[in-house]
């Protein structure tokens, strides 16, 4: 069916691929998703691809698209447009069964006020693959959280860590994760982190989804949202080297020819101090420039994720953005 909305036609959602399609390493496929929410376009043509095995940070500001995201991956949205393939399959055919194979962090957890934490943990993790007791005791001596009290005892931080135990201590083959770090402290949250990474095996796939840096270092890659958009996909090493380095040298012969080098950008010169960004892959030629040019002096800026942000969007958008991110 072809979805009319706000007088635009979409392509309609299609069937995703089975596993037998030779696509069985990719284990999450989102190919030009639309949503909406009245007017609002929550996903505007979003792309996704995650890997067997990988840890694959999704990042953006708030607002930029992750609940909507994780919630139509886990099938309690349905889109206007755009391919979903979840383990080979679409998350609304045998949601049951898929829902077997995927455990999810989403928001604040409702738990049964008198059942205590710990059969709450072996009950949503039970429903999820199955219960590793090992690391369940493992998880709850990390975010020192007491098993034995009742539900309706625990305050919304302890609720939280509840629901990312039932989670991590799952036998699931999929992990989404949106906003774990919520009711952690950060040592909690980077003992999490430790034990993700080190938890790591070739069955086991984790989407982590956040608005923070802190959140994603640990990824393998790392997809770029903002307004529903997919800016760019990689390696956080791979989406640094795509920004700048800010230059602040003094010469002795400064030389305005400097402005022309190849990957050299808002170049200011001021008597004998230039200032300019350059692209990483282009920083060698600049700096032999500045050589040249009698080098006294030299300060340099290696780029930040939240430059990359920033000039992506705008690139992509066509606009300057400043989002908030958190750190």
């Amino acid at each position: 069916m072809t979805h009319i909305h706000g007088g635009q036609k979409l392509h309609p959602v299609t069937q995703s691929p089975d596993e037998s399609d030779g696509e069985s390493d990719c284990i999450v496929r989102v190919t030009g998703l639309v949503k909406y929410f009245g007017r609002s376009r929550a996903l505007d043509g979003m792309d996704l691809t995650v890997r067997r095995g990988e840890i694959h940070g999704v990042l953006g500001p708030n607002g930029a698209g992750k609940t909507t995201l994780i919630k139509t991956l886990l099938g309690l949205l349905h889109p206007e447009a755009g391919q979903v393939a979840v383990l080979g399959r679409a998350p609304w055919n045998d949601a049951a069964g898929l829902h077997r194979r995927i455990a999810a962090v989403q928001g604040e957890v409702s738990l049964w006020p008198t059942l205590t934490g710990g059969e709450v943990i072996d009950l949503i993790a039970g429903m999820h693959g199955g219960v590793d007791h090992v690391r369940r005791d493992e998880l709850l001596s990390v975010l020192q959280l007491d098993p034995g009290r009742r539900c309706h005892a625990y305050p919304a931080d302890d609720r939280q860590k509840l629901g990312l135990i039932a989670a991590l201590a799952s036998e699931s083959e999929l992990l989404l994760l949106d906003e774990p770090r919520a009711g952690l402290t950060p040592a909690q949250y980077a003992a999490v982190c430790e034990w993700l990474y080190s938890d790591r095996s070739g069955d086991r796939t984790v989407v982590l989804a956040s608005p923070l840096l802190a959140e994603v270092d640990i990824a393998d890659r790392v997809t770029i949202i903002d307004r529903g958009h997919t800016l760019g996909t990689g390696t956080l090493a791979d989406l640094r080297h795509l920004t700048r380095t800010a230059i602040v040298a003094e010469l002795d012969r400064p030389d305005r020819t400097l402005a022309r080098f190849d990957g050299v950008h808002n170049f200011e010169l001021r008597r004998n101090t230039v200032r300019f960004d350059v692209d990483s892959d282009r920083l060698d030629s600049a700096l032999r420039g500045l050589l040249a040019c009698g080098l006294r002096s030299l300060d340099s800026r290696s780029a930040t994720l939240e430059d990359l942000l920033a000039r992506q969007s705008a690139m992509f958008l066509g606009a300057s953005l400043a989002p908030a991110w958190g750190l």
